[in-house]
Order: C-alpha cells, then structure tokens, then sequence
C-alpha cells in the first residue's frame, strides 16, 4: 500500500484488521516520511528502533489473537508527557537532554492499547504560546504554507498530523492549544472537559486549565484515541471519577426522531452574538456559517444565545494562567534537574542565572506577570477578581446549555498567520485566543473540526463546545458532519 500515510488511525486499524498491512510496514513508512519532511520541525526526537521493536510486538500481539483499535497504529506525543525511553523537553533549554523515571499516564494507556511511538513532537515552550514560535529548538510550520505558523502550543502534534507524518497524536490544551492548531492546519482535535485525561506526567503549566486530549484526521480517530487516553488515574487528584468510555460507539449513536439523512434532528446549536464579531475574518465567518448551514441540513436547529463575558476571558485567562504557572515552574532552579549555570557566586546567583540563562522570553514574561498578581498588595485585586470572573463565565455557559444542546462558532478570528508576523506583539498573539479561552477557563470540552478554507487556501476551524463530561455528543455531531462533507480528508500538497 503505497499510500499508508494517507489512512487515519480509524482507516489503518481496519487494514491492520484485515491483515491488509502490518504495523511494522506502517511504521516503516511512516518513519521515511518523517525523514523526509524534517524541515517542518515537527519532531524534536525519532526513534526508529524503537517504534520497529513496538511494531513488531504489535504484530505478534495481533497474531495471537489479540484485537483492538489501536493495536499497531504509530502515533507521536507532545513533548509535555515525559517518557522512560525518550527525552522530555516541553520545548525548553531548561529541559534540553531531560530523561525521565517514568511514563506519563497518557503515555502508559496508549502503549498498553499496542500503539507505537515513533518519537516526541514539538510545541511552545511549556506550552506557553498560540503559534509554536516559542520553542527553544526552532518553530514549527504549517505544512499548508511553510511561511506560516501552524498554530500553538501543540503545533508540533497538529503538523505532523496534518502532514500525514503520522495518524494520530497526542497534545494538551490550556487556553486553545489543541483547537487552535487542529484549525490552522485543517485537522481534527478535542479538548476533553478537565478530569477526563489524566494529568500525571503531564508537566505543569496552569494546574487548574491544562488538559490532554488527542488529534487525528478525523472524528473517528479522536474517540478511538480518546477512548484509550482517558479514565480515571488515582495518582492525578483532579481526576474525575468516570467508569471508562466508549466514545467511538457515540458517534453511531441514533438520536431520538434521527434518521440517515438527518442524523442531527433535535440536535439544539447555540450561536452566541459575541463569537462572530464585526471584528471576524470574512473568510472564516464565511466557512464557519457555511458549516452551520450543512449542520442544519443534517437536522441540528440553530439558536441565538449569548456569552455576554467572553471579552472577558482574556484578562481572566492572562492572570490565573501565569499565576499558576509562577508557581509550577518554581521548581526549575538548577537544583535537583534542569539546566544549571555554568558561573556563579552563590545558591541565589545560581538560581538567578541558571533560569535567565533556560528560560525562552514568554516563559520569562508570564513567571513575571504570575509573580506580580500573586503579590502582597495585588493578590485581591487581580487574582481574586479574576477567580469570580471565572466562575460568572462558567455560569454563562451553563445559562446557555439551558437552550442548546452544543455551542458552535470559530476557532479562531483569522487563519493562520505568517511566521514572525506577531512575534514581537505578544497581545495580538494573545487575542487570537478570543473564541477557546472561555471553554477553558470554565472546564468544558470542546473541539475543532476542519470547516471550509479562507485566505490563501489556508484551512479555517469550527469549534464545537458541550456540557460537562458531553465529550460523546461533540463527537456524534463532528462525525455526522464528516460523513456528509470531505474538508477533513484533504491534505496539503507537500
């Protein structure tokens, strides 16, 4: 099969199945495609013998008798989740080199589900960024248009996915960081309500806002994926207590009054007034409004609602994030891991210089603002007010699923942009987080599927949010779209 890397996780386990492929064919190609496509920057680390060795269990596994959905399929992770075997870096110098003790839990259930890791994947250092400009080992690029940025801080996940480098991949979502990236580069991805991934091993950038969830071409591939990445985990004490999902069942479910052409009927999507400014791209309001029409076709009823704080998000957002993340990366000192300086007089000088020296701008930039709001004197008028503001927006939400089933608008306000174009801007950067920001801060899951194309035939993103632990209708309704549209089987000419 010459064009393996055209099969999304769903489509390869079904070859894989029919003993059609094996996994050590599929990882073979798979490993000289991203041997050959090396200056996107998507991969930080390949490991070819090792994702041969796994493979081959697959194989055995599979001969035995063994089944399962992903059994054989080679994915990559976010260099977020440490891992035994390969370096972990979260894109920094600090971590440059970094061999962890142990595997993060994502990492243990994907391999126990017999998937094959072929190396670590780029992102923002410390997750912390919307465009992938901010690792320390180079940017990332869109494979859609090399000049342009694939979106952050997963952008590393999103290109290889998109590039066909591999099926699947592993990211994690703090304010957008899976939906954005999925949107810019025309791919699918879902951020699960906070709890339903565990977090352990996850390195820490906003303890209350992190949140693992996959990418994939399609649907499909997302709730096989998702399926095995999320559960219960006793070490992650913000772990929600859920028996395990099966979330590729939900995407077949039939609705009550639903039928093969209408699959969506009694399916309530609210529209809120603040997700389609006057401010909106035209491109990505066309294609956004195009895919609610097609929506609408399969049966779902669109409703106006409001989010009357979603302006609001991003100084809410932009206090508690880095508050937060001021706190987690205390750790990093040079002490017990991490880059240490080479000249120093004293512990404090060791401190001082071994993190200027480690640490990349932004990080620097969001440890100074976190340190700031979290101060004698600022605590309770940033911090504090910021925690009330995200409780009104969470309520906002809640308002709304009082008169829809889903909410839906754009990813993001424009398609991605050019390489640097916002590089010395870091509030423009920061604004492009206008439309995920809110689901994030109040805990709820929402994902991206690919919606149409805008300016320069760069893919544009439609976000769907749900209720609480509503993973499974999110997926029902991206699946039912996919199925009567084709924007997520394109790919980039590359």
């Amino acid at each position: 099969m010459k064009d393996l890397h055209q099969l999304g996780a769903a489509g390869l386990s079904r070859a894989l199945a029919a003993r059609q492929v094996s996994s050590v064919e599929a990882t073979t190609h798979l490993l000289a495609r991203v041997a050959a496509h090396e200056h996107l920057g998507a991969f930080l680390c390949v490991d070819a013998e090792g994702a041969l060795r796994q493979a081959a269990q697959a194989d055995a596994r599979r001969a035995a008798g063994e089944t399962g959905a992903l059994l054989g399929v080679p994915l990559a992770h976010k260099d977020i989740f440490v891992t035994e075997a390969l370096p972990t870096t979260a894109g920094s110098k600090m971590l440059a080199g970094y061999r962890s003790p142990f595997d993060a839990t994502v990492v243990t259930r994907l391999a126990a589900a017999g998937t094959v890791t072929l190396g670590k994947l780029n992102c923002d250092e410390f997750a912390m960024g919307s465009s992938n400009e901010n690792s320390a080992f180079g940017p990332v690029k869109n494979p859609w248009d090399a000049t342009r940025v694939p979106g952050g801080s997963s952008g590393g996940s999103a290109t290889a996915v998109a590039a066909r480098l591999v099926p699947v991949a592993t990211g994690t979502d703090t304010g957008g960081s899976i939906r954005q990236p999925a949107s810019f580069t025309g791919i699918t991805g879902i951020k699960p309500t906070y709890g339903v991934c565990s977090r352990y091993g996850m390195i820490a950038f906003a303890s209350s806002l992190d949140q693992a969830g996959p990418f994939g071409r399609s649907a499909e591939d997302c709730a096989l994926m998702l399926s095995a990445m999320s559960g219960f985990d006793e070490r992650d004490a913000t772990s929600a207590q859920r028996p395990p999902q099966d979330y590729a069942a939900a995407l077949t479910t039939v609705r009550a009054g639903a039928s093969a052409a209408q699959p969506l009927k009694g399916l309530r999507i609210g529209l809120p007034t603040e997700f389609f400014p006057a401010a909106l791209a035209a491109d990505v309001d066309g294609a956004v409004r195009a895919a609610l029409a097609e929506l609408q076709k399969l049966g779902a009823t669109l409703v106006d609602v409001s989010l009357p704080r979603t302006e609001l998000s991003i100084p809410v957002y932009y206090i508690i994030a880095p508050a937060e993340a001021s706190s987690n990366l205390s750790r990093f000192d040079g002490v017990r891991f991490g880059h240490r300086a080479d000249k120093y007089t004293d512990l404090l000088d060791m401190y001082k210089k071994s993190r200027a020296e480690a640490f990349g701008a932004e990080v620097k930039r969001r440890i100074m603002i976190g340190t700031y709001v979290l101060s004698h004197g600022y605590y309770d008028a940033y911090y504090l007010q910021a925690q009330k503001l995200r409780r009104m927006i969470a309520d906002d939400f809640q308002h709304c699923f009082t008169q829809c089933d889903v909410i839906a608008g754009p990813v993001a306000p424009t398609v991605a942009w050019k390489l640097g174009d916002k590089s010395d801007d870091p509030v423009a950067n920061y604004l492009a987080d206008i439309f995920t920001l809110p689901a994030s801060l109040a805990g709820l899951p929402g994902m991206s599927l690919p919606a149409g194309t805008g300016e320069g035939g760069m893919p544009v993103g439609l976000q769907l949010i749900g209720n609480y632990f509503q993973e499974g209708t999110l997926l029902h309704a991206a699946h039912a779209f996919q199925q009567a549209t084709d924007w997520h089987a394109q790919a980039p000419s590359i």
